[in-house]
C-alpha cells in the first residue's frame, strides 16, 4: 500500500486541513499528547519518529497540530520528525523517502531520514533493530536539539510487550512493559488502541504504509499479535489488552520501588579495587530474595557485564551455599562471579609463612566475599 497525504493537506505543503468536525479519536489523542508534554515540563522541541505505519503516522498528525499552533498550554514548540530507515526490506528507502514528504506536508520542519545498518548482537534480529533505532533517534535529537522524541507505541503494543515476557519467564522489570517516559523517550498513545490510530489516519486523510513484518509468523512477536491475541479475547472476553497494559502499569510502581531499593542497598555493600567489584557475603546472604538477585546483577553490570538471566542469577546465588571457594560462575557479557572463603584463606597463610614463593595472594584479602569480574572474551 502507498503512504501519501491526502488533498486534506492543502497544495502549499502547511499541513492546515480543511475545517470541519474534530473527530473524537483524534481530540482524545491530542489531550494524551497535551498530558504527555505536560508531565515531561513542555519541552520546547519535540522530534516524531516515524516509520510511515498507523502509530507513528497518527502521532505525527496529532504532533503536528500542536507544531501549528506553536504551543503547548501556552507554552512554545516546535515539531520535527525522523524517519529511520533500518534497510531490512526491500524498497525501504522508498518508503522512508514517502514517509518524509508526507510529514513535510503535515508541517513537521525539518524532517530527516536517518539509515543505520543492523548488526546482530546475539539477542534477535527484533532487538538488534530497536537497538540501531534508538541509537538513531537518540542522535538525531542531539543534531536537532530536541528535548523530546516522541514515539507511537499503543495499548496494543504493551499488552503484546507483557504477554511476551509472561511466555519467556521474564521478571518484574520485562512484564513492566515499556515506560511512558524513558529519558527522552515519550510514549504518548499507550492509552489507545492501534485501531484508534488507524481512525486517526483516516479523519486526517492520510494513508498509513503496512509493514509486512508486522504480520510475519517469523517474528514472535507477530504471532502474539496476530494469532495469540485474538484468541484470547474471543476465549476470555474483550478486555484482555486492557487488563495486560494495566498490570504494566502496576508493576512500574513496584518495579521503580524495587530498583530504587536495591540500588541503595547494593551502594551501601560495594567496594572496588582495580576494576574488580566484591561484596561481603553475610550481608548478601542476609537480603530478602527480590533484593539478593537485583544486587548480584547490579553487581555484575559494574564490571561491565549485561543483564543476567534468572538461570544465571540463580547459580551466581547459590555460590552463598557453597562450603570453601567456589565459583567462578560466568555471566552475560565476560563477567565472572566467584565467592573467595575466609577458611581456604587461614589454611593459605601457615603455608605462606616464611615462603615468599607460596606467599598469599593480594587478591585473598576478599575472602568471605562475592567477587565479580570482567574477562576479555580471548580469557573465556
Amino acid at each position: 500500500m502507498s503512504l501519501h497525504a491526502s488533498s486534506g493537506v492543502d497544495p502549499a505543503g502547511k499541513g492546515r486541513r480543511r475545517p470541519g468536525r474534530l473527530a473524537p479519536v483524534v481530540g482524545k489523542a491530542r489531550k494524551q499528547l497535551q498530558n504527555a508534554l505536560a508531565a515531561a515540563g513542555y519541552p520546547s522541541r519535540v522530534l516524531v519518529a516515524c516509520s510511515g505505519g498507523p502509530d507513528s503516522l497518527a502521532l505525527a498528525a496529532v504532533a503536528a497540530y500542536f507544531g501549528r499552533r506553536g504551543h503547548v498550554d501556552g507554552h512554545p514548540v516546535t515539531v520535527a520528525g525522523v524517519v529511520v530507515d533500518h534497510q531490512l526490506q526491500a524498497g525501504s528507502a522508498e518508503v522512508a523517502a514517502k514517509t518524509v514528504s508526507v510529514l513535510r506536508d503535515l508541517g513537521l520542519s525539518p524532517v530527516e531520514v536517518r539509515t543505520v545498518d543492523v548488526a546482530s548482537t546475539g539477542f534477535g534480529p527484533e532487538a538488534a533493530a530497536r537497538d540501531a533505532r534508538h541509537a538513531a533517534l537518540e542522535s538525531a535529537a542531539d543534531d536537532l536539539g530536541c528535548q523530546a522524541i516522541l514515539l507511537g507505541h499503543t495499548l496494543d503494543d504493551q499488552a503484546e510487550q507483557v504477554l511476551l515476557g509472561l511466555a519467556r519467564g521474564s521478571g518484574t522489570r520485562s512484564l513492566a512493559g515499556m515506560r511512558p517516559v524513558r529519558g527522552r523517550l515519550l510514549r504518548p498513545f499507550l492509552g489507545l488502541r492501534r485501531q484508534e490510530t488507524v481512525e486517526i489516519c483516516e479523519a486526517e486523510e492520510l494513508e498509513p504504509w503496512h509493514d509486512p513484518s508486522n504480520s510475519d509468523p517469523a517474528f514472535a512477536r507477530s504471532r502474539t499479535r496476530v494469532e495469540v491475541m485474538p484468541v484470547l479475547e474471543e476465549k476470555l472476553g474483550p478486555g484482555v489488552a486492557e487488563s495486560l497494559a494495566r498490570t504494566a502499569a502496576i508493576l512500574q510502581q513496584d518495579a521503580d520501588f524495587l530498583e530504587d531499593l536495591a540500588n541503595e542497598t547494593y551502594l551501601s555493600l560495594v567496594q572496588r579495587e582495580e576494576g574488580v567489584a566484591w561484596l561481603p557475603e553475610d550481608a548478601v546472604r542476609g537480603l530478602p530474595a527480590a533484593l539478593r538477585f537485583r544486587v548480584i546483577a547490579k553487581a555484575a553490570a559494574d564490571v561491565g557485564g549485561q543483564q543476567p538471566g534468572y538461570g544465571r542469577l540463580q547459580a551466581a546465588e547459590a555460590l552463598l551455599r557453597r562450603q570453601g571457594s567456589a565459583g567462578p560462575v560466568q555471566l552475560p557479557g565476560h563477567v565472572s562471579v566467584s565467592r573467595l572463603s575466609l577458611s581456604d584463606l587461614a589454611q593459605e597463610r601457615p603455608r605462606a609463612s616464611g615462603d615468599s614463593a607460596n606467599a598469599v595472594p593480594r587478591e585473598a584479602a576478599r575472602c568471605g566475599k562475592l567477587v565479580f569480574r570482567h574477562q576479555k572474551p580471548s580469557q573465556q
